[in-house]
């Protein structure tokens, strides 16, 4: 039970620029969830709109989740001491944040819609495809961080005799 309560160091990088490409990572959803933050009370309107649908509970909902998600995903990417499995849950998060506005700006540009709520309210952003590639490059720094600082469990294991 140990492995979900102690925290840990965060495991070396596997190279020099990946730190540097995790913090700029951590302040690009720093940046996200701040934006989004800061008009709060407009950007459930702003995400139905981008889905195409109305502002239901389902909007409000997603909108919490989708800060929630992204400010969970900044632990990981700043190689603060974690247990094993919040370090785990923190890069999931990261990839649930790529894969959603992803798929934000994929439904966004298809549907026509005026803004890409990237930024919420607080910055109206046009949509376009430079939001999918946005987005697409999220997920490719998401996923270097990922691979140069994999949470595995690097001790060597004990072999019983």
């Amino acid at each position: 039970m140990r492995f979900f309560v102690q925290s840990t160091p965060a495991p070396k990088p596997k190279t020099k620029n990946i730190f540097i490409i995790s913090v700029a990572t951590a302040g690009i959803f720093v940046v996200l969830a701040v934006a989004q933050l800061f008009t709060y009370e407009k950007f459930p309107a702003f995400l139905a709109e981008v889905w195409g649908n109305e502002e239901t509970i389902k909007t409000h909902l997603s909108a919490a989740l989708i800060v929630i998600v992204e400010v969970a995903a900044i632990p990981f990417l700043l190689s603060m001491r974690l247990s094993p499995a919040m370090r785990l849950v923190s890069m999931t998060s990261g990839w649930l944040v790529a894969a959603v506005w992803l798929v934000g700006s994929l439904q966004g540009n298809i549907l026509g819609v005026a803004n890409s709520a990237l930024l919420g309210a607080t910055i109206p952003l046009v949509q376009g495809w430079w939001s999918v590639f946005f987005s697409l490059a999220l997920g490719v720094l998401v996923a270097w961080s990922s691979w140069g600082m994999w949470p595995s469990h690097n001790e060597s294991k004990k072999v019983v005799k």
